[in-house]
């Protein structure tokens, strides 16, 4: 077994069939959504081209690295031999994503070659396909105006290309196209900042609280938009529903705190309101990860789990990822930010307040993943849900009580 990152049996289907499997491959990285190295490994050892359509099996006691098997469209059939594979893998399942049926990854990059041939621009060279999983379809173009970025999507994202044409550059990448579900962007220079720590970090908060304050007042458009109403007001139906139905899979001492958690949330809620934050554009998954580009030129990514809520949201994802020093530095920004937008709010007490409920609202979030994705795929989200409900319990005996 590959023990850094992972190793792969490829699938293949030709002319609408499946022929059989190729000898597994050797990948250097653990990430399952991953294509563009198990493309570039079938090529180098078999000599043909693949376009990955979705995740076959994987280990279900982990999330990333093991053995894995993909199913793959190819079209010709390479020399050599390949293992039959039992099962049906084209069984339809009302569920699968276009991008991971035969023909759909050719669809999609139609749809792109038409839309920017409408601005005149023209493709130089063939995609390469980069993601390929439950929750996007990801290919990097060669074009006369640079690279430009595909990134197709499930439903429950179909918004991503409005939200971003909406927050425009420089904020948000250029976006040439959108359609739900659909959305073709500009490649920002400098890639992504997952390693950024320090000075780095203190104007990417400015950038979203910035966009955030700009997005005041403008509810009924954003939900218009499409942009998914996750007010807490809104979302304390859907956390019992979840609670009520998952709470089962936790040990005695977890589920009493988590249904305790679920008892006080009215009160949770409105002490959080009284702290005098407004409600409005949260990106759902800040971190500096989904900061692309360099200081003074930063771009926010990947809008697909941005909903209107509490923007606090943002801080406690953000902060999550870093040491406790930076940690404390950055929640002093965030809240140097809002007291300058709402000079009477409490944002430090509406953080803390919080804090237990992000896990609520992330356990019907990866509840709504698995209702929305075929049984195949269900093994990237199906442990998240009672792990958010276990960490929900955790937040909230720590935090103790919501009174002040």
């Amino acid at each position: 077994m590959n023990e850094s990152g992972r190793t792969a049996t490829v699938v293949l289907v030709v002319g609408g069939r499946v022929v059989g499997a190729l000898p597994p491959v050797s990948l250097a990285m653990p990430w399952w959504p991953e294509s563009a190295d198990v493309v570039a490994a079938v090529r180098r050892r078999h000599g043909i081209d693949v376009t990955v359509l979705r995740l076959l099996t994987a280990p279900s006691d982990r999330q990333w690295g093991g053995h894995v098997a993909y199913l793959a469209e190819a079209e010709e059939v390479p020399t050599g031999s390949l293992t039959p594979w039992p099962g049906d893998p084209l069984k339809e399942e009302p569920l699968r994503q276009e991008w991971a049926r035969p023909g759909g990854p050719a669809v999609v990059l139609r749809w792109s070659q038409e839309r920017l041939a409408e601005r005149g621009i023209r493709c130089t060279g063939p995609a390469e396909q980069m993601r390929s999983w439950n929750l996007s379809g990801v290919w990097r173009l060669p074009t006369s105006a640079g690279p430009v970025w595909l990134k197709a999507v499930p439903s429950f994202f179909a918004h991503e290309g409005a939200v971003m044409d909406w927050i425009g550059p420089p904020t948000a990448p250029e976006v040439y196209a959108w359609q739900p579900g659909r959305v073709l962007m500009a490649e920002v220079p400098g890639g992504a900042n997952h390693e950024t720590r320090g000075p780095g970090l203190e104007p990417m908060v400015h950038l979203l609280t910035r966009l955030q304050e700009r997005s005041l007042g403008r509810s009924e458009e954003l939900l218009e938009l499409g942009v998914p109403d996750r007010r807490l007001g809104v979302m304390q139906g859907s956390v019992e529903a979840v609670v009520a139905e998952q709470a089962v899979g936790l040990g005695a001492p977890d589920r009493a705190r988590v249904e305790r958690l679920v008892e006080t949330l009215p009160a949770r809620v409105a002490a959080i309101d009284a702290c005098g934050l407004p409600d409005t554009l949260v990106h759902g998954d800040f971190h500096p990860g989904n900061v692309a580009g360099t200081v003074g030129g930063y771009v926010l990514l990947d809008w697909g789990d941005s909903f209107l809520g509490n923007p606090l949201t943002d801080e406690l994802a953000f902060t999550a990822r870093l040491d406790e020093q930076e940690a404390a530095r950055a929640r002093g920004w965030f809240a140097s930010a809002w007291r300058r937008i709402v000079p009477d709010a409490e944002p430090e007490r509406a953080a803390d307040l919080l804090r237990p409920v992000l896990p609520l609202l992330a356990a019907v979030m990866y509840d709504r993943f698995c209702a929305g994705i075929e049984p195949d795929e269900r093994v990237y989200h199906q442990r998240d849900v009672v792990s958010m409900l276990r960490r929900a319990g955790d937040e909230a005996s720590r935090a103790g009580s919501v009174a002040s």
